[in-house]
């Protein structure tokens, strides 16, 4: 059975459950691989593209009914100054509550009367039942653009406005040229430009790292076989088309770590800015090196944590002492956005920072518990977290993805955050001050509104 059909059969199952009174999760495919049947192309092609208006209208009904998408600019720039970062709450609470009554609930009985926001949910990715990774337009263009590579899929496409992802092409900054900037000089690195722009700033090993980072190579939907999910036969995809200038444009797909695929869950790309600092990699993997995270990514990551389907596509398989450790040593010459108003231990000068901001310093290391897991000066502690968030709903399932318990993520880094969004390891928090709702709630902090609006304006100044 095809992955599509035992999803079709598992929706079947779970309202039958809900009449017999059995749980919907008793009743889930037992899939550990995926399908390697082959199928006819130009058939799911067409049936996909046909399809793709209701999942995608479908999509953009469950957004807008978790959020507001409108565009609001708080004022403030990004580290390139070329998208201004988005400002308020944008999930929306339930009908007849509100998030002040809200957090002062206990999750059981939140949990109890339903009354969780939907967008404080995990967010379902666009096509679930076929997960992979899906790119935002821009992305789309520049490389059609640059390289004449196609990054669109007949089957879905990105679903979040482009006010709410980050800067394109974000800034590059080198922790061993600070004296430059923005190495990128606003452009995209592509295999097409990156040895202009880097030559005499790199050395030898860096410059062969980043020219394999930029290197398209197969992946799940991106690629020469039959069940790919691009028009034409394609090279595949590079390391820096989701990690733009070693930052994130958002690009989203499914975590390949866990069975069956409705309880895999939506992975928005994280940034790759100061990984130098990190010491465990992936969402779910706790990889202890970059050199791991690399070679796991290319292995079998990118074909949904399947070497199966890797082989029969094509992987490429670098070779650890040489091509890897190239392919590390370029990520780990990547450093955080200046952050003008932070000292040499990263907290705030209070000659340069304004009474909100030291305000919103002191509810981090202190009433807000940010700092537990995000500590100065990198804010990040390398160690799993689960917050537990199943406390506060019931499981269900939603656009395909079964809702349930995610268990530990690891703690991502807050320096440069105003950059980022969305937040989260699923994109489910629109902003800042979406994702200062959510932790108000989850982790029972009782933060005042002035508390929080300064929590914000100093996570901006990291």
């Amino acid at each position: 059975m095809s992955p599509r059909s035992c999803l079709t059969f598992v929706a079947v199952l779970a309202a039958v459950s809900v009449l017999a009174g059995s749980s919907p999760a008793q009743n889930l495919p037992k899939e550990t691989y995926m399908s390697v049947l082959a199928q006819d192309f130009k058939a799911v092609m067409e049936q996909d593209a046909k399809d793709k208006p209701a999942i995608m209208e479908r999509q953009k009904k469950l957004l807008e009914s978790r959020y507001d998408l409108s565009d609001k600019s708080s004022g403030e720039m990004m580290s390139g100054g070329r998208k201004a970062v988005q400002a308020g709450v944008r999930v929306k609470p339930p009908s007849g509550a509100s998030f002040e009554k809200l957090a002062e609930m206990t999750p059981e009985e939140i949990r109890d009367k339903g009354l969780f926001p939907a967008g404080f949910l995990p967010l379902p990715h666009a096509k679930h039942a076929t997960g992979g990774q899906v790119f935002p337009k821009v992305q789309i263009d520049a490389i059609a653009k640059a390289e004449k590579r196609d990054l669109a899929r007949f089957d879905v496409d990105f679903d979040l406005p482009d006010h709410l992802t980050p800067e394109f092409p974000p800034p590059l900054f080198l922790t061993t040229r600070p004296d430059l900037g923005d190495v990128s000089k606003g452009q995209q690195l592509t295999i097409k430009n990156y040895y202009e722009l880097l030559e005499g700033i790199l050395t030898p090993v860096q410059m062969e790292g980043l020219r394999l980072l930029l290197t398209p190579f197969p992946q799940q939907q991106f690629n020469q076989t039959s069940d790919r999910k691009v028009m034409e036969p394609s090279l595949g995809v590079t390391c820096l088309d989701c990690h733009v200038n070693f930052h994130t444009n958002a690009t989203f797909h499914l975590n390949p770590d866990t069975r069956p695929q409705p309880v895999r869950f939506r992975i928005d790309t994280v940034s790759l800015r100061g990984l130098f600092n990190q010491q465990i990699h992936g969402s779910k993997r706790s990889l202890r090196s970059v050199e791991d995270f690399t070679e796991f990514e290319q292995r079998t990551a990118y074909f949904d944590g399947d070497q199966v389907i890797a082989a029969k596509k094509g992987l490429f398989l670098p070779e650890r002492s040489a091509q890897v450790s190239m392919m590390a040593q370029m990520q780990n010459m990547v450093d955080f956005p200046p952050a003008p108003k932070l000292d040499g231990v990263g907290r705030l000068d209070p000659k340069k920072a304004s009474k909100q901001e030291l305000l919103g310093e002191e509810v981090f290391f202190g009433k807000g518990k940010c700092a537990t897991c995000h500590p100065a000066p990198f804010y990040l502690d390398d160690k799993m977290h689960d917050l537990k968030v199943e406390r506060f709903y019931k499981p269900q399932m939603i656009s395909d993805q079964w809702i349930t318990a995610e268990g530990p993520i690891k703690t991502f880094t807050l320096r440069g955050i105003k950059d980022s969004p969305p937040y989260m390891h699923d994109g489910r928090c629109l902003t800042l001050e979406d994702t200062v709702e959510f932790f108000n709630m989850v982790q029972g902090l009782k933060l005042t509104e002035p508390e929080k609006t300064a929590l914000v304006a100093f996570m901006r100044q990291l």
